[in-house]
């Protein structure tokens, strides 16, 4: 069994319920992660996307902490190549000086959604060619040795120790094994590519002041009910709205499972629809128990990232609370003190 289990919650808005309410559900969560025994929560980047309430992460990612006592809290990720490596040290720095020793920092790759969003960002499709470049920028600017700006200095980031994660998408993995960093790397759909940047990665693995050794985390979507149709019922919402996205160009707020099995999509999106339902964990608690020793054989994770979003919060809930007790995880933490 992968020792180490996290939240990644994107923030995903539901059909009838504001995008307010998708952000309030997210601390919700959190509290119920924490409680649940999980070792960190997790929260995105997204910008301009209709069914993502998520654009602020470490703006969400203060309000999480602020909400919990102990749970580690960080991004997955921050858009490095939408941003200023001093703003975004910035950002963590005043993180970390809240909630001293629970912060991660998660980074990513990726440019604005569409070509109008990263106008408006004022970022180009390339500039996700310079990621290796400002996460050398970024991580100098914590311990003092960047040299691009040599006057200038974050604060109160500079002399912070926060855990910086690459999320490895196409080139990641690489960078993040040339940089000495924990890998991130999803989605569980595609084992055998998983299984192949995992290998890669410890292969080039390079010792460095952030990680003597290679940190692996796999991340992808577990749904967990008392029956298998029940958990199959968490997946459909999701996976209908990435079918939608991807003939029609809009990703749309998650409707309720009942609704997506009354419709009657077209072949593409048929097809589209049970590509997104294939590949995930899903099952009662001994089917996925079993997956997950399959999964942990397959890739010697050091932990695992969910990504799960669904429509009835009630459902995931207990999908959560049915995968802390799969995995034994501990609910015995007292609360960490507050930080002020």
């Amino acid at each position: 069994m992968i020792r180490r289990i996290s939240i990644l919650d994107r923030s995903r808005v539901r059909e009838g319920h504001p995008a307010a309410q998708a952000l309030r559900d997210t601390v919700e969560l959190a509290r119920a992660a924490e409680e649940l025994g999980y070792h960190r929560f997790w929260v995105s980047e997204h910008h301009g996307v209709p069914g993502v309430a998520g654009s602020a992460p470490t703006v969400l990612a203060a309000a999480v902490a602020a909400a919990t006592r102990r749970i580690r809290v960080g991004t997955g990720g921050v858009m490095l190549p939408n941003h200023q490596p001093l703003v975004v040290a910035e950002q963590f720095g005043v993180l970390e000086a809240l909630f001293p020793g629970r912060i991660d920092m998660g980074l990513g790759r990726s440019v604005g959604f569409t070509g109008g969003i990263r106008r408006a960002l004022g970022r180009g499709a390339g500039d996700a060619d310079r990621f290796e470049e400002q996460l050398t920028e970024l991580l100098g600017w914590f311990d003092g040795s960047q040299r691009a700006h040599p006057d200038v200095h974050a604060r109160p980031a500079e002399g912070l120790r926060i855990p910086p994660f690459v999320l490895a998408t196409g080139a990641g993995a690489p960078i993040a094994a040339r940089a000495g960093l924990p890998v991130v790397v999803g989605d569980l759909r595609s084992r055998s590519r998983v299984a192949e940047a995992v290998a890669a990665y410890r292969a080039q693995f390079r010792p460095s002041a952030w990680g003597s050794a290679p940190y692996v985390v796999v991340s992808g979507t577990v749904a967990v009910a008392q029956t298998e149709e029940a958990a199959r019922r968490i997946l459909l919402p999701e996976a209908w709205s990435l079918a939608y996205s991807r003939t029609r160009g809009s990703f749309p707020p998650l409707r309720p499972a009942e609704e997506v099995e009354a419709l009657e999509p077209g072949p593409k999106e048929r097809e589209l629809y049970e590509a997104a339902l294939a590949g995930h964990i899903a099952g009662t608690e001994e089917q996925v128990a079993a997956e997950l020793a399959g999964l942990a054989e397959s890739t010697g994770a050091d932990e695992l990232l969910v990504t799960t979003s669904t429509y009835d919060r009630t459902a995931l809930l207990d999908s959560f609370r049915r995968l802390s007790r799969v995995a034994g995880l501990s609910q015995a933490s007292p609360p960490a003190p507050v930080h002020h």
